[in-house]
């Protein structure tokens, strides 16, 4: 019998082909096309050092301007292995000189738009053997100077695979046998499933790109307007595909692009012997993209979300405490994240004594443990209630209003109740005299009034 009580227990798949995969990274060339989105050339620099953190193998920029530039040179100058600097070009010679005048930059892609409306209405070329030349031109010219090439066709998903996407590939291999084949999702009209043929069959296009024309390196670049961007690219390695390219936080051009934190998550925690890359700085790369690219990053968006590892309602809180396997999935140090628990109006006694004793144990600087019986948790238990069920709340309890509720029932009632009773012992003649005064409050009830009534 099988038993699944931790992480390690999990069994891991394995990719079919048993192939080695790796990620390039567009975040500073596609992602930075995103609306509203304007990086500067040390924002560039400091993607670059995340992407080495993680240990992403390449990475593509362009080459146009001088932010461009001086953007690659600050990556230059760090002299890393990883992420490999290499250029963009459209397919034209002048282009690629841009590429070649960068010293360092050993490979460049090429766009090559396949689909007929990018053939005929974008670049208004007369025919699709006009589009052909002019691409295996582009190609040539690249080889010839050095550079090692990716083919970017572009708009694959929407085009004429069989009659010219094939056979143009056909023609970039006889030219560059290890030019990598960049099948464009452009719209987001690929499909992950086996049997869908074209325009859509991601898992068609990779096999007939591997089995028939024997292509080498093939890679992914799936955007996200019908949300399957990561299920392509991943559905990607799991026919033949070595190479996805994502950007971090899938941003990009409309719905963007293919997350690449999912996929490192999916490939580190799912896949069979998948180590090589290091996740611990997910979390902190996605508070620097919010904090100085202005990226909006959803509380439940997976990964670096802030509701990730948080828990509120009783039954999850309560299960997270005893053991946290019952709901997270992966331990939130795997990618930098920290367990929260949050009182709201879900949460039950478990999750608010947690949250009493933490608070307790940091002011005290000792170990406490509290029973969830305990009346004072209760009390504080009621308040909370109350603020609800009068519909007076509409967001959680703060840390700074439980360490409010912590002073209120388990320091100041404590010390009051110390100090009253200390003095009616040692001064009990005169308290005597005052239950039996007449005119002292609370004289209906024959007892002095303490101070802790008086407390709300």
């Amino acid at each position: 019998m099988k038993t699944y009580t931790n992480y390690e227990d999990l069994p891991k798949i394995s990719l079919p082909l048993e192939q080695e995969v790796s990620i390039s990274d567009s975040t500073i060339r596609d992602g930075a096309q995103m609306p509203g989105i304007v990086m500067k050339s040390h924002q560039k620099l400091q993607i670059y050092n995340h992407l080495h953190k993680i240990g992403i193998e390449k990475l593509e920029t362009f080459v146009y301007n001088d932010r461009d530039r001086k953007a690659i040179k600050l990556m230059m100058d760090h002299g890393y292995e990883f992420p490999e600097i290499t250029g963009w070009a459209r397919a034209n010679p002048a282009d690629i000189d841009m590429v070649l005048n960068i010293d360092g930059i050993k490979e460049t892609g090429i766009l090559m738009s396949v689909s007929d409306p990018h053939i005929f209405d974008k670049m208004g070329l007369p025919n699709r053997e006009a589009a052909q030349e002019k691409y295996l031109n582009a190609l040539q010219y690249a080889v010839d100077h050095g550079l090692r090439t990716r083919a970017h066709i572009e708009d694959m998903t929407r085009a004429d695979n069989y009659n010219f996407s094939f056979p143009l590939i056909e023609k970039i291999i006889d030219i560059d046998p290890d030019c990598t084949i960049r099948i464009c999702d452009t719209i987001g009209f690929g499909i992950p499933f086996v049997g869908v043929d074209e325009p859509f069959g991601i898992p068609t296009i990779v096999k007939h790109l591997r089995d028939e024309l024997k292509v080498k390196n093939i890679e992914t670049h799936c955007h996200d307007d019908f949300g399957l961007a990561v299920a392509n690219s991943i559905a990607g390695y799991w026919h033949g595909a070595n190479w996805s390219n994502v950007t971090f936080l899938g941003i990009g051009e409309r719905a963007g692009n293919a997350e690449m934190e999912k996929i490192l998550l999916f490939l580190a925690r799912r896949v069979e012997g998948f180590d090589k890359y290091n996740l611990e700085s997910l979390v902190d790369f996605s508070k620097f993209m919010e904090r100085e690219i202005g990226i909006r990053i959803p509380r439940n968006k997976s990964i670096v979300g802030n509701n990730v590892f948080a828990h509120e309602s009783g039954i999850h809180s309560a299960g997270v405490i005893k053991n946290p396997f019952t709901y997270e999935p992966y331990p939130p140090e795997i990618v930098g994240g920290k367990r929260i628990f949050l009182i709201g109006d879900s949460s039950g006694i478990e999750v608010l004594r947690y949250k009493v004793q933490e608070t307790l144990n940091e002011m005290m600087e000792v170990d406490i443990e509290i029973s969830k019986d305990d009346k004072r948790l209760r009390a504080i238990q009621t308040d909370i209630q109350k603020l609800y069920n009068d519909e007076k709340r509409v967001s959680c309890i703060s840390d700074e209003e439980i360490l409010a509720y912590v002073k209120k029932y388990f320091m100041f009632k404590p010390m009051v109740y110390q100090d009253m009773h200390r003095k009616e012992e040692d001064e009990g003649s005169e308290d005597d005299n005052i239950q039996k005064r007449p005119d002292t409050e609370n004289s209906s009830r024959g007892t002095k009034a303490r101070m802790h009534d008086l407390v709300d």
